[in-house]
């Protein structure tokens, strides 16, 4: 019997959560550094990013250069309901604790929904697989938050490497892929694979990307 969600997820985070405060950070700034030069992003007219939370992936320079760039800037928040909304970001200092004490905007210019044109979303996650499949913190909010965009939206998944998995991540019908996957080694295209495909190609050895 292949492994259960449930324990990969562990896995992964036992893995993510062994890297060193030094490392993590180091990790995060490369992987950062390739998100902002990134065409995908750069053609973005809007960004929805996450506030990291424990050892994820840290987006403080990708939330600093959207603000530069003049870019419309998007966090998630959990509405009373459960379902996510989107929360304007206007400042890098003007965040409050919200539910679950994530980091997320002051204020209440919330968003039911977003406009797909020209968005990007940088999805958080525990582990994820070559062909974009992901494994979340376990609640769905992204999954159902990213289906309601249709195929309209750009989505990045960010990543250390040590949570990548060489092998599928068993999927339910509700669960979203994730179009690109960033490391601080690598930048891999996730579309149009066949799902029983090996390690898909990486960007970072294509000309142009």
């Amino acid at each position: 019997m292949g492994e259960t969600k449930a324990s990969i997820r562990a896995a992964a985070l036992r893995r993510r959560d062994s890297l060193s405060a030094t490392a993590r950070e180091q990790k995060s700034r490369l992987i950062q550094s390739r998100a902002v030069e990134f065409r995908v992003y750069g053609d973005s007219a809007a960004v929805a990013l996450y506030s990291a939370t424990g050892s994820e992936v840290a987006t403080e320079l990708i939330r600093d250069h959207a603000l530069r760039a003049g870019k419309e800037l998007f966090y998630p928040s959990v509405a009373p309901e459960g379902s996510l909304r989107w929360n304007r970001c206007r400042l890098a200092t003007d965040f409050v604790r919200g539910r679950y004490g994530i980091l997320e905007p002051a204020g209440s210019d919330y968003r039911t929904s977003l406009e797909a044109a020209g968005l990007v979303v940088f999805v958080p996650g525990v582990a994820f697989d070559l062909l974009g499949g992901r494994l979340g913190r376990g609640q769905g909010w992204y999954d159902r938050a990213l289906a309601s965009f249709g195929g309209a939206v750009h989505t990045i998944g960010l990543a250390y490497e040590t949570q990548l998995e060489e092998g599928p991540i068993p999927t339910d019908t509700w669960d979203q892929r994730v179009e690109y996957l960033i490391t601080e080694g690598r930048i891999v295209d996730c579309r149009d694979r066949p799902l029983t495909s090996a390690v898909p190609e990486t960007l970072s050895m294509k000309r142009g990307c």
